[in-house]
Parts: C-alpha cells; sequence; structure tokens
C-alpha cells in the first residue's frame, strides 16, 4: 500500500494516525434518525470513534438540519469521523444499501432479536430513533429486522447515546473475536484519502492528545 507523508507532522503523529485507520471497521455504521439534540449526536460520535466506526449517518427528514454538533460532548469526534447528511429516508437507505449487508432498528417489537444475537462480523446498520418517539414506521418498514437490547429495569428504555454505545461496544466485541482489528479493512484508496485529510489537522490532533494527558 502506498502511504503519503506529511512535512512537518512528526512520526508519532503519523504512527497514531496510520494505527487508528488500520483499525476502522468499514462494514459497521450507525444512522440517526431525526434525532434532535446535538449533544446526543456528539456523543454518539464520539462513541463511533472510540469503537472504529469511520462513517455514521445523519437522517433529519421531519426536522430541521443539523448545522454543528455539541462540540463538548464530542470532544472533536466529529472532526475525525465521514458524516453523511441527508433530508430524505429514500436517499439515505438507497445509500445505505449501497454499502450495507443488514440494517437494524432499535424497536421493541414481537419479532425483535436480542442485540446478542445479531452477527456482528457481516456489514450491519444499525439505525437509532429520536428521543421521544423512536424509530418511525417509515424507517422499520425499509429496515431488515428490529433488535432490542436486554434490559432488567421496569424503564425499558435507554438513552440513545448509550444505547447506540452498549450496541456498538457489543459489535465491537464480535468483530475483535474475529480478528477484524488485527488488519487493515479499508480500501487503500480510502485509507489514503483519510490520512490526507487527518494530515491537515495536526494541530487538532495536538489539542486532542492535550485533552486526553
Amino acid at each position: 500500500m502506498q502511504m503519503h507523508y506529511f512535512r512537518g507532522m512528526t512520526p508519532e503523529r503519523r504512527e497514531r494516525l496510520l494505527s487508528v485507520l488500520r483499525k476502522r471497521q468499514p462494514d459497521l455504521t450507525v444512522v440517526l434518525e431525526n434525532v434532535f439534540d446535538p449533544h446526543n449526536i456528539s456523543a454518539v460520535m464520539r462513541t463511533c470513534d472510540a469503537v472504529g466506526i469511520q462513517e455514521i449517518y445523519v437522517l433529519t427528514n421531519k426536522i430541521p438540519r443539523h448545522k454543528k454538533w455539541g462540540a463538548r460532548s464530542s470532544s472533536s469526534a466529529a472532526k475525525w469521523l465521514t458524516v453523511h447528511q441527508f433530508e430524505s429516508a429514500e436517499e439515505c437507505f438507497a445509500a445505505l444499501r449501497k454499502k450495507y449487508t443488514k440494517i437494524y432498528t432499535t424497536h421493541l417489537s414481537s419479532d425483535a432479536v436480542s442485540l446478542h444475537d445479531i452477527d456482528f462480523t457481516e456489514s450491519v446498520a444499525l439505525v437509532f430513533g429520536n428521543e421521544h418517539a423512536g424509530v418511525s414506521e417509515e424507517i422499520i418498514a425499509k429496515a431488515d429486522g428490529n433488535f432490542i437490547i436486554p434490559q432488567m429495569g421496569i424503564i425499558q428504555s435507554l438513552n440513545i447515546s448509550v444505547a447506540c454505545a452498549v450496541s456498538i461496544y457489543e459489535a465491537m466485541r464480535q468483530k475483535k473475536n474475529a480478528g477484524h482489528y488485527d488488519k487493515q479493512r479499508l480500501d487503500d484508496p480510502t485509507f489514503n484519502a483519510l490520512l490526507d485529510e487527518w494530515g491537515f489537522r495536526a494541530d487538532d490532533l495536538d489539542a486532542i492528545n492535550k485533552e486526553e494527558q
């Protein structure tokens, strides 16, 4: 694989970027349907970055398009993700179908499967609905099935960012056991394009490193 190097980028920075990119998972994504609170979206972004998800989808066909995310919750995660925004459910799902084999929604129904029964070694997209109504019937009808997060309490619901985190960490567990993090899974053009893009963000990486120290 041919890689690009940047004048002024230290070897440590370059290795950090390369290490992260080698663990990105192109066959796992999150879809947020009409989520109102940008801080919830930002919290989801931060978790997506943590488990190696590169692309997420934000659908706003029933609410105004988001202009920015809650920076305090994201810790700049949005800068390191590829965010696809759609105002049409049809266009969003057309894009998803080109990349992902299975699309599941978080929805409590008689035919819903447990989160732990989803095979995350396949290509999977997980759809999370808004804070008030959950996933809409329109989106449920477009998906391949529904899933639930097993819960033992009286209140059978979780905050959207928590539900997303629980779900994609289960995906990470399965994918790690299957060796998906052991080798580069992004194709070379995507890998190099992201490395190019990230290479011009060395100052942002410095800021993140300072936050972590």
